[in-house]
């Protein structure tokens, strides 16, 4: 089931066939450098079954795949989710390094946005990145989202971004 699309992209539910790109994805210690902890054939498969099973419950929210309108490639995922722990929704994406660079990430970002503030009563809309990962915070402050403030986790030094629907309709216009 397609979720929305971009200019580009097609962002769409995880099926059982998307086993393989799954693992590629959460398995690559490159791409998970900002995310969390790269996770094992076995682990993926475990929580790509919980990502489907999560999908069909909230048609609205999950993560999904997103691949090449044209090539069908696996470009890789996007989320709306909650944050754990808190009573907030916050937006994600990771890509596979070979589509690093090609603006994807800002299209599905904004592509995102659309999604969550015409479709869902989400707002506001939170992200947050390893505060070392310039070039998403980069997409994020593109996008329209504000800093708001960091935090520690764990090891980690956090920085948190926020969007309102009252703002993200300014940028809109």
């Amino acid at each position: 089931m397609i979720i929305f699309e971009t200019e580009r992209l097609v962002v769409r539910r995880y099926t059982a066939n998307d086993k393989d790109n799954f693992f590629l994805l959460n398995g690559n210690e490159e791409v998970m450098r900002y995310i969390r902890p790269v996770k094992t054939r076995e682990e993926c498969g475990e929580f790509l079954l919980q990502v489907i099973a999560y999908s069909e419950n909230e048609k609205l929210f999950g993560r999904w795949a997103a691949e090449d309108k044209k090539s069908k490639e696996f470009v890789g995922s996007f989320a709306v989710i909650p944050v754990e722990g808190k009573d907030q929704m916050q937006l994600g994406y990771a890509l596979m390094p070979e589509h690093w660079g090609k603006g994807y990430a800002t299209e599905l970002t904004l592509a995102g946005l659309d999604h969550v503030f015409n479709r869902t009563s989400i707002d506001p809309i939170y992200a947050y990145t390893e505060s070392p990962n310039l070039l998403s915070k980069k997409v994020l402050l593109k996008a329209g989202f504000m800093p708001n403030g960091n935090k520690m986790e764990g090891n980690k030094d956090v920085s948190g971004f926020v969007l309102s629907k009252k703002n993200y309709l300014k940028r809109k216009k």
